[in-house]
């Protein structure tokens, strides 16, 4: 008995040996499975806004019919998160630490607001006499968006603890921005804990600094090029990320530490790319999502987001 356990006892220390005993010299442990370089959406979805969930999740909203649609970036599958209906989901955002999902609805006028982990609707707001909602921005104590139509910018204050509000409000633009009779004001990024919104003006290629409080902008002095056609943004730290729908890139703009300069350093582009309306950043990477309005749009035409470096060249 005690030789049978003596043997016993040594062959159990050699199998864990080999277990945690370090890898042979020259060895590599498997590489991490690669982010996929395009997710497709599903066919006849008409995409335009997409934004970052947690880790690596992610929504895309369509224009056709409302949906919201919830994926991942690391492995690309997906499902349909919002069932469909009128009116159109445009821009969208995500509230982190509440799981929240805000969703701007064109020329019906109105925001919503999902419950991001179900899918529910927790609130829908009417905003009367609104042109065209177009994209979102979400902040600490407020969440904002822009009116492509109409001089002002929604705004819904959340109260103590996140609580949703009654009704939105909006807030008129003054200053330097000045509306023309197209498609205005496109993009929107909170910056400085929500204090300061940033704009992008597509038809004009300006960017502008706006006073979240006041309504008050000041264009955004831009060197080395211009944002025209600019679509969706993504700030990151000072980076600020312009999409150009129609030159099918993505301009990167490097802002000042009080957002009232900006140097434009190059665009970021790919064969892929075809007329990207709206991009996140996540994992390291750009994600920009085709909403290929130069395709007339077919209940079977091919929709994507596309991977994208984060740096020009």
């Amino acid at each position: 008995m005690r030789a049978a356990a003596r043997t016993t006892t040594l062959l159990l220390a050699g199998a864990l040996a080999l277990a945690f005993s370090p890898a042979p010299a020259g060895a590599r442990a498997p590489a991490p499975a690669a982010f996929p370089e395009t997710i497709a959406l599903p066919d006849g979805f008409q995409p335009e806004g997409i934004t970052s969930g947690s880790g690596t999740e992610f929504f895309v909203g369509s224009l056709a019919t409302g949906a919201v649609w919830r994926g991942d970036f690391r492995t690309g599958d997906g499902a349909i998160l919002v069932e469909g209906g009128r009116p159109p989901a445009v821009g969208v955002d995500y509230e982190a630490g509440r799981d929240r999902l805000w969703v701007a609805g064109g020329d019906s006028g109105q925001v919503k607001v999902y419950d991001a982990a179900s899918g529910d609707l927790l609130r829908a707001y009417t905003v009367t006499g609104a042109g065209f909602l177009n994209d979102v921005a979400v902040a600490d104590d407020a969440i904002y968006v822009t009116d492509s139509l109409v001089q002002q910018v929604v705004v819904l204050p959340l109260g103590a603890r996140g609580r949703l509000p009654r009704a939105a409000d909006t807030l008129p633009l003054t200053g330097d921005i000045q509306y023309g009779a197209d498609f205005n004001v496109n993009g929107i990024v909170a910056a400085q804990d929500g204090r300061t919104l940033v704009l992008v003006q597509s038809k004009v290629g300006k960017l502008f600094r706006v006073d979240s409080a006041s309504g008050v902008s000041d264009e955004i002095e831009l060197t080395g090029g211009d944002v025209l056609n600019g679509d969706g943004l993504e700030l990151v730290r000072r980076t600020l990320y312009v999409v150009q729908n129609e030159q099918n890139e993505v301009g990167v703009v490097k802002l000042t530490f009080d957002l009232r300069r900006g140097t434009y350093t190059g665009a970021i582009t790919d064969p892929d790319l075809d007329v990207p309306t709206t991009a996140t950043a996540n994992s390291g990477y750009l994600w920009a999502v085709n909403a290929r309005f130069s395709t007339v749009p077919t209940p079977t035409t091919e929709y994507d987001v596309v991977r994208l470096p984060r740096r020009v060249g």
